[in-house]
């Protein structure tokens, strides 16, 4: 969304940590000055993207990286990446105009696979079911969200026609976690602003449900979501412009996005990213720091006062690692 902020300053007064069977570990200071964009293919391979048309990758689990600025794009602002393996991942910059580059070798060439320089284009994020299919979604353009998709590991891609967007609706680029490809082959996006509403692609056409999170100005809505099957998941946001607030930040579903409710105990404050760990437990990250949950989303206690822009599972794995603002790289690892 045009107006997340590039930078928001960690600030949390008065609340106690929890006491959790998880700690956060810090890695590296990357030398991105902001990064969204985060991918885990397994417990050891992770790429990152942020400013400045920067990416880098780790093949040890975050101990060593290599940093890479894509040529031409020294002023992009890569909001999101989407890793395959330790040779290949995509690169999606934001705005205006919007690129997604390719690379097959590590990140020692960069392939430019789409470019659009059309007025308003703004990618907010993308997401793949397979190696091969993908799809990017982005803010309303001429009435109607941004989509493209790819059939071919993200080569090339192509247009498809969005859903229709209320009057100041659009979609948050916090994470790289407003769209998530689900179970059976669905993908799904949230929205903010003036309205936050969830869409669902199933079978060829999208379903619309309302979200009963704080909207209604454009610093509000839904910032991420994760699934843990076809049906439950959860949802976090709230209000960037006030950190605290705690209200309407957090919902939950148990039917695929039909229909939502509030958990129990919220998260501390607006949260940019939630991502399960199991079954029944989560961690969600903001700016004010990092939440865990332990009953589904239900309840949410404080797991530390450090908080990050985005958070992501290894695809083959097990372990959650976290990155920010500054550069800042963490692992979230059970206490021993």
């Amino acid at each position: 969304m045009k107006w997340i902020l590039a930078l928001l300053l960690p600030f949390l007064a008065g609340q106690a940590l929890a006491q959790t069977p998880y700690r956060l570990r810090a890695l590296t200071d990357a030398p991105i000055t902001s990064i969204r964009g985060l991918s885990v293919v397994d417990d050891a391979v992770l790429w990152v993207s942020g400013t400045g048309g920067k990416a880098g990758r780790s093949l040890n689990g975050g101990k060593t990286w290599e940093w890479f600025t894509i040529p031409g794009c020294d002023t992009c602002d890569f909001r999101d990446v989407e890793a395959f393996s330790a040779d290949k991942a995509i690169v999606m910059g934001i705005a205006e105009p919007a690129r997604i580059y390719l690379t097959t070798d590590g990140g020692g060439t960069w392939k430019q696979v789409y470019f659009n320089a059309a007025k308003g284009m703004f990618l907010d994020g993308m997401d793949f079911q397979s190696g091969k299919a993908g799809v990017a979604v982005g803010d309303p353009i001429g009435g109607r969200f941004t989509l493209i998709r790819t059939a071919n590991g993200g080569d090339s891609w192509q247009p498809f026609e969005g859903p229709a967007a209320g009057e100041g609706e659009a979609i948050f680029a916090a994470s790289g976690t407003t769209l998530r490809a689900l179970p059976g082959g669905d993908y799904a996006f949230s929205s903010g602003g003036a309205q936050s509403r969830f869409f669902r692609y199933s079978k060829g056409k999208w379903n619309i449900y309302t979200i009963p999170a704080i909207q209604g100005q454009a610093s509000t809505g839904i910032f991420s979501f994760a699934f843990r099957d076809a049906r439950y998941g959860v949802a976090v946001g709230g209000d960037y412009l006030r950190m605290k607030e705690t209200r309407q930040n957090c919902v939950i579903t148990a039917d695929g996005g039909r229909t939502w409710q509030a958990p129990q105990q919220a998260p501390g404050g607006y949260r940019s990213a939630v991502e399960f760990i199991d079954a029944q437990r989560l961690v969600a990250t903001g700016p004010t720091g990092t939440d865990l949950s332990t009953d589904g989303g239900q309840t949410w206690n404080l797991l530390s006062t450090d908080g990050f822009h985005a958070a992501r599972r290894a695809k083959k794995g097990k372990l959650i690692y976290l990155a920010g603002s500054k550069g800042r790289i963490a692992v979230l690892e059970p206490v021993q």
